[in-house]
Order: C-alpha cells, then sequence, then structure tokens
C-alpha cells in the first residue's frame, strides 16, 4: 500500500519499544536469544514494536492484519538481506529469488508438486522407513534427529534423483546443508558479520563446501539430458516443464538452483518437525499410546499409503501440533522496498519487517494453554478458525510453500511406519535446547531410547 501523501499517519518509529545499547541497539539482546527476545518484545509492547538491530531498523509485528499485509504484498515486502544472503547455496531458487524471475519460477515448479503427483512419492516414503528400521534394535540409543535427517535426506534424494545415494555423494550433499546452517548462525550472532565475498575461514568453508554440492548436482543434469531417460522423478518432471506462456523450460542454472533449494528445504524441515515430535510423544506417552491405537485402527498390520492419511486424523492433530509448539520456520523477515503503511503507520523504505511463528503460535490470545501439548485442540477445524496470519508454519500469501502437501504427506507416513515397529523414548536429564538457526532445530539432538513392540505371529496353516 503506498503512502498518501496528505495523510498524516503516525512514524512507526514514534512507537514505545526497547531502546538496548547506545551504538548497537538491541542486536545483542537478538542475537542472544531471538525467540525470548521477540516474545518480550510483543508481550511488553503489544502487536507491533519499533527496535534497532544496529544501524538496521525494524519492524516486530504481531498483529494478524498486518502479517497478512507482509506476506501479500510482495512488491512492497520483499525478500531479506538474510535470505538473500544464502545466493551461493540456493541461487535464484523459489525461496530467494524476487519478481518475474520467482513468479516464471514458480509457474515452471506448480506442476511438480500437484497432489496426483506427490501421492506418488508415498511408497518411496514408506520404503525407506522400512530400511531404516531394519537397522534399528531393542534398547538402541539413537539421536532422534540424525536418524530423521539421515531419512529425509534419504527420501528427498531418491524422489529428486530416482536413485540411492552413495555414502561419499551423501556425505558431500548433507555436509553443504550443514555447514550453510553453520555459517548463518555465525553470521547473525556476529556483531560485524563479515559479507560471504571475505576469505574468512568461515566463508571458506561455507563456499568449499558450495562447491561440491555444484559438482554433484551438475553431473546429474548433465548425466540424465545425456541418457535422455525419464524415471519420472522430480528432476525429470522440472526438466520436462514448460512455461505456458512462452514455452521455454529450465536452464541447467535454474535446475541447479531448484534442486538445492529442493535439498534444503525438503529434509532439514521435515526432519526437524519429525525429531520435534517425537520428543512431545515421548514427553507425552498417553499421547504416543492414543496414536498407536488410531494407527491399529486405520491400518492393523499392513504398511501405510496416501490413501490412508485422511484416516489418519489423530495424526494430523499431532504433526499440526508439534508445528505450533516448535515451527522450524520460526521467524519469517522481509525488507520493505518503498515507504509504505501498516495500519494507521507510516513505514519508510529500506527497513526490516519481522513476524515470528514461535511468538504467534504460543500467544495465549489465541491458544488456550499455548505452553501444553494438545493434539485435540485442532479437531472441528480450529486452523479455518483462527485469524489468517496466526498459524503459519508454512509461510502464507502467494509465496506459501510449495512443498507443503509433500511435506505434511511425509510427516504422516514416516510417523505412522515408525509407530507400527518402535515406542520411542527420552534418555532422561538431557537438556534439549531449540537454536533457532536457518530451521528451528535442537542444539545438542535429542537422545531416544529404542523399544521394539512385539509384532504379532504369523500363523502358517
Amino acid at each position: 500500500m503506498k503512502l498518501d501523501k496528505h495523510q498524516s499517519n503516525q512514524d512507526i518509529f514514534s512507537l514505545p519499544g526497547p531502546q538496548g545499547n547506545f551504538l548497537l541497539g538491541s542486536l545483542i539482546d537478538f542475537a542472544r536469544d531471538p525467540l525470548l527476545f521477540m516474545t518480550q518484545c510483543v508481550r511488553e509492547y503489544g502487536e507491533i514494536t519499533p527496535l534497532r538491530l544496529g544501524s538496521k531498523k525494524v519492524i516486530l509485528l504481531a498483529k494478524p492484519e498486518y502479517i497478512q499485509q507482509m506476506l501479500k504484498d510482495r512488491a512492497t515486502f520483499t525478500k531479506s538481506m538474510a535470505l538473500k544472503s544464502m545466493h551461493a547455496l540456493l541461487g535464484q531458487g523459489l525461496l530467494t529469488s524476487e519478481g518475474e524471475t520467482w513468479f516464471r519460477q514458480r509457474r515452471l515448479a506448480q506442476p511438480v508438486f500437484h497432489q496426483k503427483r506427490i501421492a506418488d512419492y508415498g511408497e518411496i516414503m514408506v520404503t525407506n522407513t522400512q530400511k531404516m528400521l531394519a537397522n534399528w534394535q531393542d534398547g538402541d540409543i539413537k539421536d532422534i534427529q540424525s536418524e530423521m535427517m539421515h531419512l529425509t535426506f534419504s527420501i528427498i534424494m531418491k524422489t529428486l534423483f530416482n536413485k540411492d545415494v552413495l555414502e561419499d555423494e551423501a556425505h558431500d550433499v548433507a555436509q553443504a546443508m550443514q555447514i550453510s546452517s553453520e555459517w548463518m548462525i555465525t553470521q547473525r550472532k556476529s556483531l560485524i558479520p563479515f559479507p560471504e565475498i571475505f576469505p574468512t575461514p568461515s566463508n571458506l568453508r561455507y563456499h568449499n563446501a558450495i562447491k561440491k554440492l555444484d559438482k554433484y548436482i551438475y553431473r546429474i543434469v548433465d548425466e540424465r539430458r545425456s541418457s535422455g531417460e525419464d524415471p519420472g522423478d522430480l528432476l525429470s518432471m522440472m526438466m520436462q516443464a514448460r512455461d505456458e506462456d512462452d514455452g521455454t523450460q529450465m536452464n541447467d542454472k535454474q535446475l541447479r538452483d531448484e534442486i538445492a533449494t529442493l535439498i534444503f528445504a525438503g529434509h532439514e524441515t521435515s526432519a526437524n518437525t519429525l525429531a520435534w515430535t517425537w520428543m512431545l510423544l515421548s514427553q507425552h506417552p498417553t499421547i504416543q499410546t492414543k496414536l498407536r491405537l488410531e494407527v491399529e485402527q486405520v491400518l492393523g498390520d499392513r504398511t501405510p499409503t496416501f490413501t490412508d492419511i485422511p484416516a489418519l486424523k489423530y495424526t494430523s492433530m499431532i504433526i499440526k501440533e508439534a508445528m505450533r509448539l516448535y515451527p522450524v520456520v520460526w521467524t519469517i523477515i522481509a525488507d520493505t522496498s518503498r515507504e509504505c503503511t501498516i495500519g494507521n503507520y507510516h513505514v519508510p523504505g529500506d527497513c526490516t519487517v519481522i513476524t515470528s511463528q514461535w511468538v504467534m503460535h504460543r500467544w495465549e490470545r489465541y491458544f488456550e494453554e499455548p505452553e501444553s501439548f494438545k493434539p485435540e485442540r485442532w479437531a472441528e477445524d480450529l486452523e479455518k478458525r483462527l485469524p489468517q496470519g496466526v498459524y503459519t508454519p508454512f509461510g502464507g500469501g502467494p509465496r506459501t510453500c510449495i512443498g507443503k502437501n509433500f511435506a505434511l504427506m511425509e510427516a504422516v507416513l514416516l510417523l505412522v511406519t515408525i509407530v507400527q515397529k518402535f515406542e520411542i523414548n527420552l534418555i532422561p536429564n538431557q537438556s534439549i535446547v531449540p537454536e533457532p538457526t536457518i530451521t528451528l532445530q535442537p542444539k545438542n539432538g535429542i537422545k531416544v531410547v529404542l523399544n521394539k513392540l512385539p509384532q504379532p505371529s504369523v500363523i502358517v496353516a
């Protein structure tokens, strides 16, 4: 919304907010614990809080209609510099691109994620989970976050490339993603972050990892183009996709950027969602038992398929509740490309606007007993009854995550397949700390003990 020069809207930075340090503003508090800092700001100052992070003017939004404006008006609220700083990893993929580039890429990629197509990947998800379970033993102690990372990585690589990745290939790709997360933490916590072109040890490590990732992706794209094969995987679909306006296809660089984005967004987010879900289920054994009862009633002894998901209602509520309490996308950040108004307030161009799923999802204004794990709260279409902008685990507006249906299907099928075979319990007296990196992940992992469930006896006639 452009500002009418005849309006006399209040300057948003005249509102009360944290003063912080004379030189750095609230940068130190934000860098130390952004989840706590943003929660305190909203509780103390309300639905709109101006603040300063170093030299940057920032606005924290917590009013649903303001959040919706931010999510929908992509011409005014553009991708943040923090996300654009990941250009080396994600290039001009859907997460980082803007304007016509984003619109064209979204149009090309949309058919790839049509529900009828992603349904075919349900079998891959279940099969890979069963392979993992075959290596689990009763009494094993595991880091469930690490296990979920390996599992979702194997699934995204199989659905992308229709191949089981070799150990050294998997190491290079997974390492690039891990190093990128570590690099982002370093950048956020640095009072004076060095641009990635500076040859610091952190930047050099980051770029070396990206080079290995690029080598792997370009080799697979080249091999696929040379062979002319069409195994029906996501890569083939993206290579065949044509722009409905001009009939053009993605070139190798565009394919590389979308593949890197899918690997990044398609395994780390799902893995952390599942890790937090297992932590919550372990802390609430009665809910884990109720989950198992639903699985037994719906499936019996057979393996789940995509068609079972509508009947697994309580399972889906568990996933929704885990994403409420531990949203892996914990904040959305945008920069204003021009002056505008938010509510009755004048907002200058070139400032940063933030909203936080962590804050909104845990606000008693919208959720009764917000700190409690209560999957039943999602019965009777709670999500539809909430104001738009309150519950946004996949973002919102035109840039809602394109892989939302893929991710929800994967979370349900993996959870159900595991709960058929094992009960998972937390190792006591461990410190589980949410760490907001690119995604919200447990800082030191989540240690669990595996208890294998007795399987029904096979009766031979």
